[in-house]
């Protein structure tokens, strides 16, 4: 009977113990759940995507060369004189830039229009000849072989006048041959000669340098490839060529600085250099203030054309794993993060142009991934794309 009562005092006491403890680990998970349910959502920053038509375009380097050159030479031997023009400065077509001694060529001229008028003399008094031998042969007063030979001097003496014509025009243009004239309008560079230098008809040597730099030719190159893969793109739609059908053409000088005036692509060679499996591309620009000279480096922004309802991400939202692909953190709209692949295909300023994985309205992660993770529920802020660092210039 004493048994029985220890036995009943025993389980009374394990049965309470049991309780107690079921009732602090309930406390304990109470606790536990409250404390999560207190905690709240990391904040993180994001960007809403918006598609839009986005011009697609290539930053190709290159340089400057002019839009017309002429090499001055002279055109009648002599010795120089005299240089006309400022070096550097702005010359007009048909503007004197050197005088060669004109002296001889002025006594060529005299001396010319003095044969003329022995000549001309000379025919006044064949045609008279001519003339009474015509009549004269008629009554037979003279023989027929005496009116030949005055007809013959008659003819004589015209091809005399005509040879002198020639001869004093030949003289006039030889003197106006020793004023050196620009056969362009442009910009003059330094002399290559001074006063006193004897000049040569022709001579390899040149005078000076004339070049026109309004407008002024832009020299690029881009690869065959790439050419290739814009034809493809526009043939399948993904892109869309420039509405007004020409290529439209942008410049960054070497300082990083953008030229302010718009040029057009007007030559795209026919052939592709072998060596460099590149295709030679011409753009021309305007130049009223002659800011571009010849020989600058210059990067041109050839647009390609106009891809519709395309996405841009910024830089800072994407992430690549260990195998290389590229991803993003995108927040649902029920605020959980969610890993999301996706394909780039170039850059366009400080944002990745998307091919494939988001869509128009969707949120990235723009600043925060360290607080959170696939999965995790967060607050989204909305990113001011005017708090994004200014981007770094192209010329450093």
């Amino acid at each position: 009977m004493q048994n029985r009562k220890i036995l009943a005092a025993a389980l009374a006491c394990a049965l309470g113990a049991a309780a107690l403890t079921g009732c602090t680990e309930d406390n304990a998970a109470q606790q536990a759940t409250s404390a999560s349910q207190a905690r709240p959502p990391a904040e993180v920053k994001v960007i809403t995507l918006k598609a839009s038509d986005h011009a697609i375009d290539t930053v190709l380097t290159g340089r400057t060369s002019a839009y017309h050159v002429a090499e001055v030479r002279p055109q009648v031997n002599g010795i120089l004189q005299k240089r006309l023009f400022t070096e550097g400065a702005q010359v007009k077509a048909g503007e004197a830039l050197y005088q060669i001694d004109p002296a001889p060529y002025e006594a060529n001229l005299k001396s010319a229009q003095a044969t003329l008028a022995q000549a001309q003399a000379t025919l006044s008094q064949a045609r008279a000849d001519a003339k009474r031998s015509a009549e004269l042969v008629k009554i037979k007063a003279v023989s027929v072989q005496s009116n030949d030979a005055a007809q013959a001097a008659l003819k004589t003496a015209e091809a005399a006048v005509e040879a002198g014509r020639a001869a004093v025009n030949t003289a006039k243009i030889d003197l106006g041959y020793t004023k050196v004239l620009s056969p362009i309008s442009g910009r003059v560079s330094r002399s290559e000669v001074t006063e006193g230098a004897l000049m040569t008809a022709y001579q390899a040597q040149i005078l000076t340098t004339v070049q026109q730099l309004d407008p002024i030719y832009v020299d690029v190159t881009q690869t065959a490839e790439d050419m290739l893969r814009i034809r493809r793109e526009i043939e399948q739609g993904a892109l869309k060529a420039d509405k007004d059908g020409n290529a439209r053409v942008t410049l960054t000088l070497a300082d990083g600085t953008a030229y302010g005036l718009e040029g057009k692509l007007t030559f795209t060679d026919a052939q592709v250099e072998e060596s460099t499996g590149a295709v030679k591309l011409r753009a021309v620009f305007p130049n009223p203030k002659f800011e571009l000279m010849p020989g600058m480096y210059v990067r041109a922004r050839l647009l390609e054309g106009v891809r519709p309802e395309s996405i841009l991400v910024n830089m800072q939202c994407v992430m690549r794993d260990t195998k290389g692909t590229a991803y993003v953190y995108v927040v649902t709209p029920d605020n959980k993060v969610e890993r999301r692949d996706i394909v780039v295909s170039r850059t366009e300023g400080t944002n990745w142009l998307v091919d494939s994985g988001l869509k128009d309205g969707e949120r990235v992660i723009f600043e925060g991934f360290q607080r959170t993770a696939p999965g995790a529920t967060v607050k989204p802020v909305e990113f001011n794309p005017a708090d994004l660092p200014a981007p770094k210039p192209l010329f450093e």
